[in-house]
């Protein structure tokens, strides 16, 4: 489980509401932080946790000027992941569900709750259209794992398996190897100016490396 100080990160809640236009004199946002940062720690999780919520703000941060709404990008970074488990295909639709009944609830108006929602939604494919510069900057921060040094992206993928430890070494290896090569086929990785000047080269070399051991090294234990 998550065990990370989420003073800051409640700050952050608190700040990004109030920027999105949450009325705290009806409705205290601390209770939404309560619920959302339980679920960021719940036990299943090993890479979708707290952490990565906060790795993903903070790159936003550095991409905020790209975004057409920032508060609206930040929603969506808290409520991306807030139902998660590894073994169900429906975590964002979820996720932007709850979205849905919760903003409005803060005061928050329908076409930033749409916005917020949709958002979440745009995660399922990390594809979002020409111009939407909101779901750029979302999907950028939401890949930029994939850029990290190769520490970093050693730990990130001992992250994801332990979260499919239910799934047999030989059936997660043929499945991890079949992602990597979707997302290498991909024309472009990042579409902001920062994430392809920044995170294109080093996330295609860490994919690549990583399908290299999947399809020529050895299982694990052998």
């Amino acid at each position: 489980m998550d065990r990370m100080d989420t003073a800051p990160l409640r700050a952050r809640w608190h700040a990004t509401t109030a920027a999105a236009g949450a009325a705290a004199a009806d409705h205290d946002p601390e209770p939404y932080a309560d619920r959302l940062l339980a679920a960021w720690a719940e036990p299943q999780r090993r890479y979708h946790t707290t952490a990565h919520l906060a790795d993903v703000l903070a790159r936003i941060d550095v991409l905020a000027a790209h975004a057409a709404d920032p508060a609206a990008v930040e929603l969506a970074a808290w409520f991306h992941d807030a139902v998660y488990r590894p073994d169900r295909s429906e975590n964002e639709e979820r996720s932007a569900a709850l979205a849905e009944r919760a903003l409005p609830e803060l005061g928050i108006d329908a076409a930033r709750t749409a916005e917020v929602a949709r958002l979440v939604r745009l995660t399922v494919t990390h594809d979002p259209a020409p111009g939407d510069t909101n779901g750029e900057v979302l999907c950028d921060a939401d890949l930029a794992v994939l850029a990290g040094a190769p520490d970093a992206y050693a730990a990130y993928v001992a992250a994801v398996r332990a979260e499919y430890g239910f799934v047999p070494e030989d059936a997660f290896r043929a499945g991890r190897a079949a992602v990597l090569r979707q997302l290498l086929g991909l024309p472009r990785l990042f579409r902001t100016p920062y994430g392809a000047a920044h995170w294109e080269a080093p996330a295609r070399r860490n994919l690549a490396a990583e399908l290299a051991v999947l399809t020529t090294g050895p299982a694990a234990g052998e």
